[in-house]
């Protein structure tokens, strides 16, 4: 999946068009849906063309991986950061609970939540948004946390056999309850900074003890 051209330079008249594209698309899939979605409406909202929408994204499926990617952007780097973090570790509760408040505070960004129901909602019909969002938006961090885990037991401070499953079952600790809760219930449901707290100190505690040496 490639776009038709390359993103323009910042600041330019293009650069903002692109922009104005991606922010109305944003809303309209939100809002409307996958399916629903039309390229006329993304225009209209944008206040460009069809031709315009088109000349920088290829399809409607195009643009909206191009969301996925521009909202999972922060929250990967966020993860990436303090994942790498954990090699270097010289105080890993510390350490873990710092990589649990990053997932968790995750989930505190209402649009992202939206835009995973779209692509649950979805999944049937285009599954492959599904493994876009899953590659983009789940994998990747998952891989990043593996990637600490692994120097962790190389460094007899963790003992995980499969790092990957052990990511799994971390975020799992954390991120099992309030999501589903917040997928279930709404974004008025999403854990305060009290509950980030809890959950930080129960999951980390609850991960050391199945995998702490």
């Amino acid at each position: 999946m490639q776009e038709i051209s390359p993103a323009p330079n910042e600041g330019t008249r293009s650069a903002q068009r692109r922009a104005a594209i991606v922010d109305a698309a944003t809303t309209v899939f939100l809002r409307q849906g996958y399916a629903a979605a039309s390229m006329d409406e993304v225009a209209k909202l944008a206040a460009v063309s069809k031709q315009t929408v088109y000349k920088h994204f290829r399809d409607k499926e195009t643009l909206f991986v191009h969301i996925i990617q521009g909202m999972m952007t922060s929250a990967d780097e966020a993860i990436g950061n303090a994942s790498a973090a954990l090699g270097d570790s010289a105080d890993l509760p510390r350490d873990l609970r710092t990589l649990a408040r990053v997932l968790l505070e995750s989930l505190r960004k209402p649009r992202v939540l939206q835009l995973r129901r779209v692509v649950i909602g979805e999944a049937e019909r285009f599954p492959e948004l599904g493994r876009s969002y899953w590659n983009l938006a789940f994998q990747r961090g998952i891989d990043a946390v593996a990637k600490g885990f692994t120097q962790l037991t190389e460094r007899g401070l963790l003992d995980t056999a499969e790092p990957g499953i052990a990511a799994h079952h971390f975020a799992g600790l954390l991120l099992w309850m309030p999501i589903n809760q917040a997928m279930f219930c709404g974004t008025d449901d999403l854990p305060d900074d009290a509950a980030i707290d809890h959950l930080t100190e129960v999951g980390v505690t609850a991960f050391l003890a199945a995998y702490g040496r």
